[in-house]
């Protein structure tokens, strides 16, 4: 536990992960901007955690691997949760492949694609983690987790629950947790496959990224969320938005729904860009953008 938290004045019990105060978050999020957490708990497995969503007095916000994620600049109050180590754990079985909510997607592909387990290849082109792929209903060329999911435990406030996949009302990028729940490990259904054929899909998508994706800047994924019967980058451009810019931040020119921090945004930026974006689309279309990137937190004074 950091040094700088006292237990005794801070609104959290006791716990034997990771607490600090006033830690910065925009390093840790693939835009790399925004301001700190009051406080940023990392529980070492999840009787710790089960503790902590029991006797915390403070509100409570769950990140993830923070890849389609915008920390607002004037930081996050209350207690910022984040699974680490003790949630990081990959089985394959027979048929599927269990997940902590800390294993990141592409790990979970390759795990299954090592067994020869096909169905799981489309986690490879996600960028985030099992947990924020649950709780979104993460999807990629052409599958989504609502596809392949059996189950997810959920640690609440009353214990830890196993929801069976149909009980979460998984939709496009939704699912309904219960209140207050934060996604722990989930299972994955999987079928054998030929290594190759597995090997050569993963392949596939990952020269798809690379080809229509600015994969190496600094991004937080597809920013807005398709409508039905629309692609949203198609809006975009057509609203004459590739290319952007608002200060440090960038619509993409190689994929338009894609934001950019091109070095000095600000998480203000970023977020007034994508709202310039909703509009100048839904002036051109009557449609609205929704927007897919999670923001968090309050804005700078």
């Amino acid at each position: 536990m950091s040094a700088s938290v006292h237990m005794a004045d801070a609104p959290l019990p006791p716990l034997r992960g990771r607490v600090q105060a006033g830690a910065a978050l925009g390093p840790a999020t693939w835009f790399r901007v925004g301001g700190p957490a009051e406080l940023l708990a990392r529980p070492a497995d999840v009787d710790d955690l089960l503790r902590l969503l029991r006797r915390a007095e403070l509100p409570i916000t769950v990140i993830g691997a923070a890849s389609n994620l915008i920390v607002r600049d004037g930081g996050v109050r209350g207690i910022v949760l984040r699974l680490a180590r003790g949630f990081g754990d990959v089985e394959v079985e027979a048929d599927g492949v269990v997940a902590g909510a800390a294993a990141l997607d592409a790990t979970v592909a390759e795990h299954a694609a090592a067994a020869g387990l096909s169905g799981l290849e489309f986690l490879s082109g996600i960028p985030g983690s099992i947990g924020g792929a649950v709780a979104m209903n993460a999807g990629a060329y052409g599958a989504e987790v609502a596809d392949v999911l059996d189950w997810a435990e959920i640690a609440t406030a009353d214990g830890l629950l196993r929801v069976r996949a149909a009980e979460l009302r998984l939709s496009y990028r939704r699912s309904q947790l219960p209140p207050g729940g934060v996604v722990t490990r989930a299972r994955f259904r999987a079928v054998p496959g030929e290594k190759a054929a597995i090997a050569a899909r993963m392949a596939a998508i990952r020269e798809s990224r690379e080809a229509t994706q600015p994969v190496r800047a600094r991004t937080g994924g597809s920013t807005f969320a398709n409508p039905p019967g629309h692609k949203a980058w198609a809006l975009i451009d057509a609203a004459g938005c590739r290319g952007r810019v608002l200060g440090g931040a960038q619509v993409s020119e190689k994929h338009c729904n894609f934001l950019l921090n091109t070095g000095e945004a600000t998480a203000a930026d970023l977020e007034d860009l994508g709202d310039a974006v909703r509009a100048a689309v839904l002036a051109h279309s009557g449609i609205s953008l929704e927007w897919e990137i999670k923001r968090i937190g309050e804005r700078a004074a």
